[in-house]
């Protein structure tokens, strides 16, 4: 069985058939540029930066588009707050989101669209929409006419009469009906505007994503994703706008992440409980919030809790040993062939494990515990190197296949943050202390291993030993 994604369209698990054989389309909802990105939104990039990662890892061609919402009303408020223009709003968080993103390792976007860039596209299909009768022009104002789309509320699972009736439906004296949705407003004193068939205006946030997606992925695409907090009414509205215009299906496969909570509620700036990516990353080592991350399933709610972060950290620095001590072993040269042990057939197994876990709706909790599960095995594995029962050569390759899956969910793709540049010669003088302490207390040679640790404290290292090991780094 191969790749199986929940579509939040259909409400079940689909087999992943994309639109041309061998490549998949996506295209995830990006921020609006008027503040620093918070933890919510480090979720969300984070789930649709591992499902990018692993549809290339199963070997599709994946083309990747995350967009940047930089016209809107927040954005206009924050700007005439601060007496400067919206561009210089938009320019400021867009820089400060990408550095976030650096740092939590998200890879960019392979296109990154500005709403503000594709002006023409989005009036384009405004006209598209008129033609068709599902659009109408109000005062300089145009509105999509949801009730010529018949579907709507297919994704949300809503329904027209519900909508009418519902006290979310802003009440609107220039539309013809409640519950029509803007696709361009006319201009406002002092906002910023763009000339278009109905007048100055600007473009409604809706008909952003439809016209910037349809422009680099087509008509029709493969994925389409975003917190669920898009899916009405936002996601609602592309699939009407798009469709409405081509006549085509818009979207294959929906995919929405779920909320980060503190205790019962959800986080959001209107509650006041945000946590920035930047206070994140300045009290954790990012690949650790990373991993703490993907430990919840990404269509789950996912709790916050600071300590969570520090016992992944503690997970990580296992498997960061287990790659330093191959970097020791591979520094010696190629190794003389030894008995594997039944390794090569375990890390298979374990491998099979995870791409079955990532399989069944990229289930990284699962996935993860495939990766431990190796990594525990390889612990075994480097003794029996030590006490030369094994051979460095399968352990070797076992960290090869650790760190190659790892890498599939952006782990191990660096050095912790705390972790300074060491001296190449300084580093194999560590690496061989520890060594030692670790063959001494093996031996129950307890004297000579605290000998050692006191050299090692004395050279600014700081060591923890576990049950799987001895794992070490230098204070800052």
């Amino acid at each position: 069985m191969g790749l199986r994604i929940f579509n939040s369209l259909t409400r079940r698990k689909e087999e992943f058939t994309p639109l041309t054989p061998g490549e998949a389309r996506m295209y995830v909802c990006g921020v609006t540029v008027y503040d620093i990105s918070h933890i919510g939104h480090a979720r969300s990039a984070l789930v649709f930066d591992v499902i990018r990662r692993y549809l290339r890892f199963k070997g599709y061609r994946v083309q990747f588009v995350k967009n940047f919402t930089d016209v809107d009303d927040k954005i206009i408020n924050r700007a005439a707050q601060e007496g400067v223009s919206s561009q210089e709003i938009s320019e400021r968080y867009i820089a400060e989101y990408r550095a976030d993103m650096a740092s939590l390792g998200v890879l960019p976007g392979d296109v990154e669209p500005k709403a503000t860039e594709h002006i023409p596209q989005m009036i384009a299909l405004i006209e598209r929409l008129i033609a068709k009768g599902l659009a109408y022009v109000m005062h300089g104002d145009v509105y999509f006419e949801v009730r010529r789309f018949p579907t709507y509320g297919r994704l949300s699972g809503k329904n027209l009469e519900e909508l009418l009736a519902g006290a979310r439906v802003e009440v609107d004296d220039r539309k013809r009906d409640p519950r029509d949705f803007a696709l361009w407003k006319s201009a406002k004193p002092g906002e910023p505007s763009w000339p278009s068939p109905w007048g100055a205006g600007r473009p409604g946030w809706h008909i952003e994503c439809s016209a910037m997606s349809m422009q680099y992925l087509g008509e029709s695409f493969d994925i389409h994703g975003g917190g669920e907090d898009l899916i009405f009414p936002h996601h609602e509205c592309e699939i009407a706008q798009a469709e409405g215009a081509s006549g085509k299906p818009f979207v294959r496969y929906w995919i929405h992440n779920g909320f980060v909570n503190f205790g019962d509620e959800k986080m959001s700036k209107s509650l006041g409980n945000t946590l920035t990516i930047k206070d994140l990353v300045a009290r954790h080592d990012p690949e650790a919030m990373r991993l703490y991350l993907l430990g919840t399933h990404y269509r789950h709610p996912l709790e916050f809790g600071d300590e969570r972060i520090g016992e992944a950290a503690r997970a990580l620095e296992r498997l960061r040993g287990l790659r330093a001590e191959a970097d020791r072993l591979a520094a010696k040269g190629t190794p003389p062939p030894g008995p594997d042990l039944g390794l090569f057939d375990e890390v298979t197994q374990h491998r099979s494990r995870f791409e079955t876990a990532m399989d069944d709706d990229f289930n990284t909790p699962q996935a993860l515990g495939a990766i431990f599960d190796l990594a525990r095995r390889l612990q075994t594995a480097r003794t029996d190197v030590s006490d030369g029962r094994g051979g460095a050569g399968a352990f070797l390759v076992g960290v090869g296949e650790l760190m190659t899956l790892s890498r599939v969910l952006g782990l191990l793709e660096g050095r912790a943050p705390d972790a300074p540049e060491i001296d190449p010669a300084l580093k194999a003088r560590i690496e061989s202390l520890v060594w030692l302490r670790q063959e001494a207390r093996r031996a129950r040679e307890f004297a000579e291993a605290d000998r050692l640790r006191a050299e090692l404290d004395q050279l600014g290292v700081v060591l923890e030993d576990t049950r799987d090991g001895t794992t070490w780094k230098v204070r800052r």
